[in-house]
């Protein structure tokens, strides 16, 4: 069961107008920056965790090695 005031808010939505270029690109670029600054936290925590943690998730200490080489 849909609501209305949801549906009014996706008509709004769906109807603005697009993003200017500089603004689309602007936002790509400040997604790709997150999303690599996320995994670079998580392979940062991954490589703090003890051997005995990395058993437990199924990990070893040479997966990783090599997932925190990674640039992307």
């Amino acid at each position: 069961m849909t609501r209305p005031h949801n549906t009014a808010q996706f008509a709004f939505l769906s109807s603005a107008p697009t993003l200017p270029t500089l603004a689309q690109i602007a936002l790509r670029v400040a997604v790709a920056a997150t999303v690599w600054d996320m995994q670079r936290k998580t392979r940062r925590g991954l490589r703090d965790l003890s051997d005995h943690q990395l058993r437990d998730i199924g990990l070893t200490r040479d997966d990783v090695e090599r997932e925190y080489r990674r640039m992307f």
